[in-house]
């Protein structure tokens, strides 16, 4: 008889999960995945009501959930919320924000405000969730939501691909320095995927023919297109995977 290997499970039960940017768009979507999948997830946003309104729809299908309202840009607020209700086995860093303008016509604040929520927040939420892991000796999959765009150029995004590009590169780093502690450290890069976020690009008919000519696939991307790859990110399914990108991107990237 011969002994089958044994597919490793998908399933997250017992661990705890932090998802930012989980009011709406790819957050949501993240944390209603790894709330399906058995983990307990602590939601995070801005929003008060918007995110209530999440965690009462988890808790409506049985899944384990609470909030946590800040602007992770806060970084004291953003520390004290995972020390307080971490440890957490997972993070989904989906918060983001894209404000595109021809390069020449780029403004100071616009690049500031980018860099501030989409690297910087990012950085040390990751360091934050790193901390408590390695302080509680236990493994974790951390995940930063990047982009096609973290690969690639386009047009009207030298500022969001530069904080891209930056995530790619921090998230590599990151993960060579806690692979010993069994800190998993990845990011997920999707192409254009329909969320309040993308509504204005989508909305233009010349940009929406643009992009459905670079997406082989033929379609825009749906948040459910997302929902297995975090799940498989996040769990043991991924054991060996660390320090590189998912591309979720109908092949874009693959001229």
């Amino acid at each position: 008889m011969i002994d089958l290997p044994k597919l490793p499970s998908f399933r997250l039960d017992g661990r705890r999960a932090l998802v930012t940017g989980a009011s709406s768009g790819i957050g949501l979507g993240a944390a209603a995945a790894l709330a399906e999948a058995g983990a307990h997830v602590t939601l995070v946003a801005r929003r008060e009501a918007e995110l209530q309104a999440v965690a009462e729809a988890i808790r409506a299908v049985g899944g384990l959930t609470e909030t946590c309202s800040l602007d992770i840009t806060d970084r004291i607020a953003a520390a004290d919320c995972v020390n307080r209700l971490g440890p957490f086995d997972i993070l989904v860093n989906s918060a983001g924000l894209a404000r595109h303008s021809p390069a020449l016509e780029t403004e100071e604040d616009d690049f500031d405000a980018a860099l501030a929520l989409n690297l910087k927040a990012a950085y040390f939420l990751t360091r934050e969730v790193a901390r408590g892991l390695i302080a509680a000796g236990r493994p974790g999959s951390l995940i930063n939501v990047s982009s096609q765009m973290g690969l690639v150029g386009g047009p009207d995004r030298a500022v969001y691909c530069a904080t891209k590009h930056a995530l790619e590169g921090m998230t590599k780093a990151m993960a060579l320095e806690w692979g010993a502690h069994g800190i998993r450290v990845n990011t997920l890069c999707p192409t254009f995927i329909r969320t309040p976020l993308a509504e204005q690009t989508l909305a233009n008919p010349e940009r929406r023919a643009w992009i459905l000519s670079k997406i082989k696939l033929g379609r825009i991307g749906e948040i459910t297109d997302l929902m297995g790859p975090i799940v498989f990110l996040a769990s043991d399914a991924s054991a060996l995977v660390t320090g590189t990108h998912l591309l979720v991107d109908g092949g874009w990237t693959a001229e």
